[in-house]
């Protein structure tokens, strides 16, 4: 990707460069190769910004006036948080609304929750069970959809956890990042974005838990263009092996509770302990996107480790989404 911290890419040349402006995100596969670094620089001179003179910053108005709708059916913490403090840092505002409101499909039909919003706000990101309904809402809506977590995809999340791997080594192109567990939304994400970045990326699942075989086949197809492979395995051992980055999440998710005992018995060799973390190289960092269910997926010894990037990430998803908000809705 172009080096956001060399002294010729400013946030104004940035800017100029906006190719998403009124966009819809649903997905990685919604950007470009040019558009993810684009968002990721962007994200590098917002957050520098933020922590040397952001009381001065000229960009804290380029909200201002707008209204982004956050349309939850999902609870959160660290996107609810992100998205509302990034939109009153931009100098706009944020406007909550969650399941007992709304009822979307429910109480209202997607479309007509759409064309409702669509008068009152300049943006809507929806945390929802069903992507479908994200596909309805931006077929509906003229105003840019953001997908701020569904069940086929976290781009947000993804777009923070590069930011994060950047950081961290100063490039992407031709690290390697393991993920091991559940090959779910948040897999996905991370897999096309893997695909867009140069980044060489090995999934294990247990059978039948590996990611889809059309999200893999895109990122395949993707990672063509840019050097990067993709490894889908059932053995964790072998995804983890030398790798730069461990990435784990949850083994059931929200609305996947009535299957928590199957999977915890389906996932047992997949915890992410010393034992496992030992198989990549020395000092790969550990990821993973919250919240942790702590001695299932997980253990306190690598979470709480000096290579844990764990609470690095759960802040960048501040930045990540503050650029995507001053991109699309500037």
């Amino acid at each position: 990707m172009r080096d956001p911290l060399a002294h010729d890419v400013t946030l104004p040349r940035l800017l100029a460069e906006n190719t998403l402006k009124g966009r819809d995100l649903l997905s990685i596969g919604d950007l470009t190769v040019d558009e993810v670094e684009l968002v990721l620089a962007t994200a590098v001179k917002l957050k520098a910004r933020r922590s040397i003179s952001f009381k001065e910053d000229e960009f804290r108005r380029s909200l201002e006036g707008k209204v982004l709708a956050l349309l939850f059916e999902k609870a959160s913490l660290r996107t609810r948080v992100t998205f509302d403090i990034a939109m009153s840092e931009l100098g706009g505002r944020a406007l909550y609304l969650g399941p007992d409101e709304v009822g979307l499909g429910k109480r209202e039909s997607v479309p007509d929750v759409a064309r409702n919003l669509e008068r009152w706000v300049n943006g809507i990101a929806a945390r929802v069970f069903s992507h479908q309904n994200l596909v309805q809402l931006a077929e509906f809506s003229k105003v840019p959809v953001i997908n701020a977590l569904s069940d086929l995809e976290h781009p947000c999340q993804a777009l923070g956890d590069f930011l994060t791997l950047y950081e961290h080594y100063q490039k992407l192109a031709g690290l390697k990042l393991a993920f091991v567990g559940d090959g779910n939304n948040v897999c996905n994400s991370l897999l096309l974005m893997a695909a867009r970045t140069g980044v060489n990326m090995a999934v294990g699942c247990p059978k039948g838990y590996e990611p889809p075989e059309q999200v893999v086949q895109r990122a395949v197809s993707d990672a063509a263009a840019t050097g990067a492979s993709i490894t889908i395995t059932n053995d964790p051992a072998e995804a983890v092996h030398n790798a730069d980055a461990v990435y784990t999440d949850v083994w059931a998710s929200m609305g996947q509770e009535a299957e928590a005992e199957k999977r915890r018995q389906a996932f047992r060799a997949y915890q992410l302990n010393g034992n496992l973390l030992a198989k990549a190289k020395s000092g790969a960092v550990v990821m993973h996107c919250l919240p942790a269910r702590r001695g299932e997926e997980i253990t306190d010894e690598v979470m709480d480790s000096p290579q844990s990037v764990v609470f690095d990430q759960a802040e960048n998803r501040l930045h990540a989404q503050k650029a995507v908000l001053l991109l699309i809705m500037g």
